[in-house]
């Protein structure tokens, strides 16, 4: 198989793609990423060989259109993320999160004239706006989209254009709707990878509110491992939410870290809750396990947490030159 993976150089695109070169020796594999703040070359530096990295924009459509023909498979990961980003500078998420989608649809619809290329496309659950605290229950695929902020605003957007595509114009594609990820190579500004950092530098951690907000927290080995099940197995136009029973609120998350890194529970900051925080995100992930067999490998929360601890302990080289610019934003954004 020839894979073209967009936002390869990302934390959950590298996971994936590092995955894939270690496990699938029969896949080659070109990763697309503009290789801004949020993208990494050294996330793929153990694999740099058995990949072929291009650095471009996804609304190119002169590169993406070369790429996809030259493909079997596109799984596409590229998009901004970060709520936080999005509340102070939404156009970036429009334009990659759904221009950038578009042109991958074009491009795929129309290398398909010839050949067969096949799409999986990744969302978020954030596209189904939030539970209310103590709610038994959680988002189906039929769930009505419902987002929050200019950034599940623009994912929503997308999945949209995809469910259209293939209707439409017959684009051979499945989606994805996956809930808060965690592990290696996550950027700082995210709320785990933030709060071990903190404390790794002399930082007090600091948590929105009350921290009664709720995630969903599944290890990025098993969201990536559903991916490839549904690449390989998912029905075309069918859309798959990725959980893996993982429900924790922010508070007892910070605690846990805390206590992981021998510091007290309550050495902590709380700061202003941000604009418009969801307050429950919950996956039910039946269907992907009883029509696609899928089953999650990491569900010890503790452990994992333990784990990505440890990285981030030992991989200050990766994470260091990043941190000072993403307090000083977050500081900026306070006053």
């Amino acid at each position: 198989m020839r894979l073209l993976v967009t936002g390869g150089a990302g934390f959950i695109g590298a996971n994936f793609v590092r995955n894939a070169v270690r496990e699938r020796p029969d896949v080659r594999v070109t990763v697309l990423d503009s290789l801004t703040y949020a993208g990494s070359r050294e996330a793929l530096a153990d694999v740099d060989s058995a990949i072929r990295l291009v650095e471009g924009d996804i609304t190119d459509g002169a590169v993406v259109g070369k790429l996809v023909a030259d493909s079997d498979a596109v799984v596409h990961f590229a998009a901004e993320t970060h709520v936080d980003n999005a509340l102070a500078d939404p156009e970036p998420f429009v334009h990659s999160n759904v221009l950038g989608t578009f042109t991958i649809l074009e491009a795929v619809r129309h290398a398909s004239s010839s050949k067969a290329v096949r799409l999986h496309h990744i969302s978020t659950d954030e596209v189904y706006g939030d539970l209310a605290l103590g709610d038994p229950g959680r988002f189906t695929e039929s769930t009505p989209y419902n987002p929050s902020s200019p950034y599940s605003s623009t994912k929503a957007a997308a999945d949209l254009l995809v469910r259209a595509w293939v209707r439409s114009y017959g684009v051979a594609a499945t989606l994805s709707n996956c809930s808060n990820n965690y592990g290696p190579f996550q950027h700082v500004e995210k709320f785990i990878p933030r709060q071990i950092t903190n404390v790794l530098t002399g930082r007090r951690p600091k948590l929105y509110g009350t921290g009664a907000n709720v995630r969903d927290w599944i290890h990025v080995d098993d969201h990536n491992s559903a991916v490839w099940r549904i690449l390989s197995h998912g029905a075309i136009g069918r859309t798959y939410l990725i959980g893996a029973d993982g429900e924790r609120d922010n508070l007892s998350v910070m605690r846990m870290i805390l206590r992981l890194m021998d510091r007290s529970p309550d050495d902590f900051d709380h700061v202003v809750d941000r604009a418009g925080h969801d307050l429950r995100y919950a996956i039910d992930a039946t269907p992907l396990r009883d029509e696609l067999g899928w089953q999650p490998a990491r569900t010890d929360f503790e452990t994992g947490l333990r784990d990505t601890i440890a990285w981030y302990r030992e991989n200050q080289s990766w994470w260091g030159p990043l941190k000072d610019a993403v307090e000083t934003t977050y500081e900026e954004r306070r006053q």
